[in-house]
């Protein structure tokens, strides 16, 4: 593990467009002002660290160190290449997966990704009850669980359940996950076998905030070829989410996700600018919906593009999941269903609050070429 200079600047590969300026990526860098994560005091994640506390990291015991209790203050942990967390030793159980798998971000610390490469296989990243952490720039290849246990009651049919996502924020607060990459490839859905008649799933979600996280903002990753994708409030008999769970999605390139992209409880949540692309006879990932509103869930859009192959109905952009006192709201502006209006869908009605912050959002048909061209990890 080696130090680095004080301020390593990043040069950045977006051009500008006329709405949306082009950022100069630094290690420093804090949570933009047009999200979540900038109220309330802002997030600066390790900005502030000291140019001791700088590091860059090779492997999984480098890393350990890195974000170990023994350094003081806030840090700055660059990754380089690819970190196997296994350490080329398969896991042998659950519990030794939970363990060893278990990249836990301490408070007042960036993580970021030098180089197109750099990233993580058989890991799970955790901001646990913490706040001021940045995530930036990684490619993730979402964990597959060892054991995924069987559960006969769930639905009809029974089905299989999965621990570990590829970043798990709960209980935190001043989160920003920006310009990552998430996929289940090379594990992709048809290589798992079939066991009591159902495909033995083994991966959770990729990316999932829950109990009662707060300002967060998840802006241009590009997540692809998975199932359950994103939860924004991980239970309907959770009702201390409400009036937390405070989430910005913005500019994000969600491609071939079967579901939640994403699926909301009780949150106040702002999504624009997010480009989904999806078919509805997708060989292994098979689009049944992209946004859904939940209990609660109280949804501002703006200008979200969905090419979705085959979309019936509106119903397969945007999913209402509760009725009556239960309903959530998403009210939108501007985004387009294969090149026309999105409609409402039956989860309208005012959200009870307004975008706190300044943003000005490309116009829908401007979404997918800038997308394309600026969100994930190689970007």
């Amino acid at each position: 593990m080696k130090h680095l200079p004080f301020a390593l600047i990043f040069s950045s590969a977006l051009a500008s467009h006329a709405l949306a300026a082009a950022p100069t990526f630094s290690i420093r860098q804090v949570a933009p002002p047009d999200g979540w994560a900038a109220q309330a005091g802002g997030t600066r994640g390790g900005a502030d660290a000291p140019a001791a506390n700088v590091f860059t990291v090779t492997d999984a015991a480098q890393l350990r160190t890195a974000l170990g209790k023994g350094i003081q203050g806030s840090r700055i942990v660059q990754v380089a290449g690819l970190i196997d967390m296994s350490e080329g030793r398969p896991y042998a159980s659950k519990a030794d997966q939970a363990k060893r798998g278990l990249v836990a971000l301490p408070a007042n610390t960036t993580l970021v990704g030098v180089g197109p490469d750099a990233g993580f296989v058989n890991a799970h990243l955790k901001v646990s009850k913490v706040s001021q952490v940045i995530i930036r720039k990684l490619r993730l290849r979402n964990p597959c669980d060892v054991a995924p246990e069987w559960d006969p009651q769930d639905g009809s049919e029974g089905g299989w359940n999965a621990d570990f996502d590829g970043i798990s924020i709960v209980a935190s607060h001043h989160v920003w996950v920006d310009r990552n990459s998430f996929t289940d490839a090379p594990v992709t859905d048809d290589t798992l076998p079939i066991e009591h008649g159902k495909l033995k799933q083994c991966h959770d979600g990729s990316l999932d905030i829950r109990e009662g996280s707060d300002y967060v903002t998840v802006s241009y990753n590009h997540f692809a070829l998975h199932a359950k994708n994103m939860l924004i409030g991980a239970s309907d008999k959770a009702p201390d989410d409400a009036g937390r769970l405070r989430v910005t999605v913005s500019h994000n390139l969600f491609e071939h996700v079967a579901s939640r992209s994403p699926r909301v409880r009780f949150g106040q949540v702002h999504l624009f600018n997010n480009y989904h692309v999806g078919d509805r006879k997708h060989p292994v990932y098979r689009h049944g919906y992209s946004v859904g509103v939940a209990k609660g869930a109280r949804i501002v859009s703006h200008a979200n593009a969905f090419e979705i192959l085959g979309a019936r109905s509106c119903v397969d952009a945007v999913r209402p999941f509760a009725t009556g006192a239960d309903a959530g709201s998403f009210v939108d502006s501007g985004s387009l269903l294969n090149g026309a209006p999105q409609a409402p869908c039956g989860a309208g009605g005012a959200p009870s609050w307004t975008v706190p912050y300044p943003f000005h959002p490309l116009p829908a048909d401007a979404v997918p070429a800038h997308v394309r061209a600026h969100a994930g990890a190689g970007q």
